[in-house]
């Protein structure tokens, strides 16, 4: 039965690297990692504008007007006209104002009302028969 137990050893040299002073072969990998990552390190800088729930609503809303053919930057190319997705996230954003009732600030509860009042009028007008 002894002879059955006997198949192979794992030995797990993940955290010595190979070598017999684990604490020598983690200060050579570190420095390895520092090295390799060195020339792409990441960006530090903080984002354009900070991500918050007005920002979250605008970014929503752009989209929408942009699905609506709106160009927001002049230097980009028109989008086409999508009105079913846009439609989707004037939805989104409708219920975002009834989850988020009562929760709100002031700034954030008119951002929302005032992004959705935009963005409904805007649909109407596309959508209407001409």
């Amino acid at each position: 039965m002894t002879d059955q137990e006997q198949g192979f050893v794992i030995r797990d040299r993940r955290a010595s690297g190979g070598s017999e002073n684990p604490a020598a072969s983690s200060e050579s990998a570190r420095g390895a990692a520092s090295e390799s990552t060195s020339p792409v390190a990441p960006s530090r800088e903080s984002p354009p504008f900070p991500v918050t729930f007005s920002s979250f609503v605008i970014s929503l809303g752009s989209s929408s007007l942009m699905l609506m053919g709106e160009q927001l930057d002049p230097h980009q190319s028109p989008m086409p006209v999508n009105l079913p997705q846009a439609k989707e996230i004037i939805d989104l954003l409708s219920v975002l104002e009834d989850k988020t009732k009562g929760n709100l600030t002031s700034e954030e509860q008119t951002v929302l009302r005032d992004m959705l009042y935009a963005l409904r009028m805007k649909y109407v007008t596309l959508a209407s028969p001409k």
